[in-house]
């Protein structure tokens, strides 16, 4: 039976407060305690801290939370991803420096990393940072790499099918939504099964469920796909 990927992101956008940590508690209690109030921003520990783990671990949902935690409290950081192609010149402006899909970096990203990096450490600012491999293992130039290394280490894991699941089922229950057993069974084999895809499906079909008053089984689901 092949899964269907649903490239498409959090309508609400990740935050720290929709995070499911599963096992990730540490590293997601390690950011909260980063990101701090406003008043202590200036106190914020530059010792830069690297995040990895397989895709859908939720690596990439927590730098895009402390991007919008930072900029609630009114600061800006430099953010740098594979799909990055135009990165600008490091800011004095900013407030840290975020390094998203480090594994997938070309030679001229990883260029741009290094600087931003050497220009971090020199301004006091914090790098966050995240990709698939340890430190050790990754294909990346030298300096960079043990740069990555020497901070504040987290390997993330993916949700077993039980905590999904769970956190399905709440979400679910938060919107007054019934999912079945057989409804739960369907979206974790036919859908891709990170976390952030699943939630973004449970929205859309909460969606199409209220536009056709119909209630959330697999026929809908079938018909909300085919029409899509």
């Amino acid at each position: 039976m092949k899964q269907i990927a649903l490239d498409i992101g959090l309508s609400t956008g990740p935050t720290l407060a929709n995070f499911c940590a599963g096992p990730n508690e540490a590293a997601l209690r390690h950011l909260e305690l980063w990101i701090g109030a406003k008043s202590s921003a200036a106190s914020r520990s530059p010792v830069p801290t690297y995040f990895w783990g397989p895709s859908g671990s939720g690596k990439t949902h927590l730098l895009k939370a402390a991007r919008e935690a930072l900029r609630e409290q009114g600061a800006r950081m430099g953010w740098l991803d594979a799909s990055t192609l135009d990165a600008p010149e490091f800011s004095e402006s900013w407030a840290a420096v975020v390094l998203d899909d480090v594994h997938l970096y070309t030679a001229a990203q990883q260029q741009t990393a290094f600087n931003w990096f050497v220009n971090a450490q020199t301004h006091q600012k914090p790098v966050l940072a995240a990709g698939e491999l340890p430190p050790a293992d990754l294909k990346l130039r030298d300096d960079l790499r043990t740069r990555l290394g020497w901070g504040h280490v987290f390997a993330m894991h993916m949700l077993s099918e039980p905590e999904r699941r769970a956190v399905l089922r709440q979400s679910a229950d938060a919107r007054g939504v019934f999912l079945s057993d057989e409804v739960m069974d369907f979206m974790l084999t036919r859908f891709s099964r990170d976390l952030g895809s699943l939630m973004e499906l449970l929205e859309l079909l909460d969606c199409y469920s209220l536009q056709t008053k119909r209630p959330i089984t697999i026929p809908l689901i079938k018909s909300m796909m085919e029409n899509a």
